[in-house]
């Protein structure tokens, strides 16, 4: 709902809210599901605000259904408050085939798990999660149906001048946590035409917010005084909230095999004018290291666009939100993006 929003972000608490606000196109694809809603990997930087979103959703639909949440919730807190806002929770440890069984057999699944940082030194946990444990959600899971999320990732890096990757470009993953990506959504592509599974694959390239993401990144490293790396010259951006409402909406455009799209903000954004925009909004000078590259991790994310409509918060909208936010000192997750990894490893 372009207009509406505010000036600044007061606290965690409205920006919990405008995370998990719906948007038309979600409530649609929610209310025309049948049965309950699983998300696999809550815990992570998106999994609440998407369960929130999820059950707001279907409160606005008239959807009479149950959200659940599932994670090893390994955070404190997490749980109370995602039953606050009417999600049910269940603990589970998602490599354990045990477990798996055990959970409902919920129609409607969202898979978010996976591993990336600290990959590098445990590439066998990596693959385990990114690449095995697909083939456990299919089985479990063979009758519903799925929104796996991906990575832009799986692409490696494209000419600048080329305008970002499209769902049609060949992968060609540089480092191991992308090669168990491409192991991801393969195990998905078999499962999805062996079992008929309707499923999508959301390449995601990169949801943020006020407390973190690639410009939260650059604010603070602005803000600290330290110099930019310009060698990743290029990056795309998108308000995790039309992150997590696409999600939602592409429910409404599974196939079998799966439909793949990216998820990205419509600009390509200039590592270098980000920054002076940053330094400018912050009154701080901004000094930089090296040269833009010709290549960079880009993805092009018109087809998500015409699927799921415009994204609701575009990136000035972000960049003003975010100085404002990391200026008076806002929580932030202390989990940096490595936007600026070329090589592939995390």
């Amino acid at each position: 709902m372009p207009g509406n929003y505010p000036n600044i972000i007061a606290d965690v608490a409205q920006l919990e809210d405008l995370l998990s606000e719906p948007s038309d196109g979600a409530i649609a694809a929610v209310a025309a599901l049948e049965g309950d809603i699983l998300l696999l990997g809550v815990g992570g930087k998106m999994g609440p605000s998407l369960a929130r979103m999820a059950r707001r959703a279907s409160d606005q639909a008239a959807a009479r259904r149950r959200v659940y949440g599932v994670s090893r919730f390994s955070s404190g807190g997490l749980e109370e408050q995602l039953r606050t806002f009417g999600v049910d929770t269940i603990r589970c440890d998602l490599l354990d085939p045990e477990q798996v069984n055990r959970l409902p057999d919920a129609p409607n699944v969202i898979f978010m798990t996976g591993m990336k940082f600290g990959s590098s030194g445990q590439e066998a946990l990596t693959w385990a999660m990114n690449a095995h444990l697909p083939s456990l959600i299919c089985r479990k899971f063979r009758w519903s149906r799925i929104v796996a999320f991906s990575t832009g990732n799986v692409y490696g890096l494209s000419p600048v001048a080329r305008g970002g990757s499209v769902e049609s470009d060949p992968l060609q993953p540089v480092g191991e946590y992308a090669m168990s990506c491409v192991g991801r959504e393969r195990m998905f592509e078999y499962f999805g035409r062996t079992l008929g599974i309707p499923m999508a694959l959301l390449r995601l390239n990169y949801a943020t917010e006020m407390r973190y993401g690639v410009l939260v990144d650059l604010a603070q490293r602005v803000l600290a005084g330290e110099p930019i790396d310009l060698a990743m010259g290029s990056l795309n951006a998108l308000w995790q909230a039309d992150a997590n409402a696409m999600a939602l909406h592409a429910f409404a455009h599974l196939a079998s095999p799966p439909m793949v799209v990216n998820l990205a903000g419509p600009e390509q954004l200039s590592v270098r004018r980000l920054a002076e925009a940053f330094g400018e909004l912050l009154g701080k000078p901004v000094s930089f290291r090296g040269e833009e590259a010709p290549d960079a991790l880009l993805s092009n994310g018109q087809q998500g666009h015409c699927l799921f409509g415009y994204p609701r918060v575009g990136a000035r909208q972000m960049v003003e939100w975010i100085a404002d936010w990391v200026k008076r000192g806002g929580m932030t997750l202390g989990k940096p993006t490595h936007f600026e990894v070329r090589d592939g490893g995390y």
